[in-house]
């Protein structure tokens, strides 16, 4: 394996690891450890999601590694489907399957024998920061929630942004996914329309503008391009979260905590805003100053790693 966009910590071991979810799929992951730990020791844990499109090798390898180093076994993984994970065909997005990833996660953590199964926390970045809270609505093994700049699918593909979608155009959506689920079935596979190069770009293109200048910026360039992270997924994969609202059950993650971190110049602080007022307490909104939504990716002089870690331990320390 490679192509991981941050060095691994001194002190801190990564080891690749495969485990199924309950659907059958063999996800790919990387357990992060304190080489520290002692025999007979139960840690804290966290399952890790990546950016919605990403994979193990970008963001979440930059949390999983600080975490490690602070004493806590992180678990990172690529969504079914995806990336270095079984599933096909490749590329489909799912709510329910990206949801219970977080799920089999917890599984996997909680039957190594120096986890403590009752402080087992997840985190998620920008898209999955809406299945890591979809996950907690239902799984009661998972203690707290922490998400980073937080991107609720399901919302915008259903309702637009900011809830701009009209009835008509909704209707409009749905007429064309159902033309192409025709198409798809004549040709036999589904349609998928990578966004990002097959190798990195030295600089964005002059022409990309707006917030798909902040993808290219990562997700194109050296600062995060991988090849398992291409962009998109299956055009069809669109249906399911037009039906599926990830986060109807918030509210009932309580009494467990959230935090919820956004970028204080993000373009998806509102995600964040309205999550927060649905959810019920005990809750946290934190704003990073200066951020803009990728910075919370991979900008270590950015992301409030002192701040994830006291609000866990505080979360654990309370159960």
């Amino acid at each position: 394996m490679s192509g991981y966009i941050a060095k691994l910590p001194d002190g801190v071991l990564r080891t690749h690891v495969r485990y199924f979810n309950r659907f059958g799929i063999a996800l790919a992951g990387d357990l992060y450890t304190p080489k520290s730990i002692k025999e007979g020791e139960k840690l804290p844990a966290v399952v890790i999601g990546a950016p919605y499109g990403g994979v193990k090798e970008q963001g979440p390898c930059v949390y999983a590694g600080e975490l490690a180093k602070r004493g806590f076994v992180a678990l990172t993984f690529d969504p079914s489907f995806n990336g270095e994970s079984a599933g096909e065909p490749r590329h489909v997005s799912s709510p329910e399957i990206f949801t219970e990833d977080f799920s089999a996660g917890v599984d996997f953590l909680g039957t190594r024998a120096f986890i403590d199964r009752e402080k087992t926390a997840v985190i998620g970045i920008c898209g999955s920061g809406g299945f890591a809270l979809s996950a907690a609505q239902c799984d009661l093994r998972i203690k707290a929630v922490v998400t980073a700049n937080m991107y609720d699918i399901s919302r915008v593909q259903a309702k637009g942004w900011e809830d701009s979608m009209t009835r008509d155009e909704r209707k409009a959506a749905l007429e064309a996914l159902a033309a192409k689920r025709w198409e798809d079935a004549d040709s036999g596979r589904p349609e998928y329309l990578p966004t990002f190069p097959e190798e990195p770009l030295d600089e964005v293109p002059a022409e990309i503008e707006g917030v798909n200048r902040e993808w290219f910026t990562f997700y194109a360039t050296k600062r995060g391009h991988h090849p398992n992270a291409r962009g998109n997924f299956t055009t069809t994969s669109s249906m399911a979260f037009m039906n599926y609202p990830l986060l109807q059950h918030i509210d009932e993650i309580s009494p467990r905590p959230v935090l919820f971190l956004i970028g204080e110049e993000a373009h998806s602080k509102w995600f964040s805003e309205y999550a927060y007022r649905e959810a019920s307490e005990p809750k946290e909104i934190y704003s990073v100053p200066g951020a803009i939504h990728i910075d919370l990716y991979d900008d270590t002089t950015k992301i409030p790693f002192d701040k994830i870690e006291n609000f866990l331990k505080t979360a654990f320390a309370a159960k």
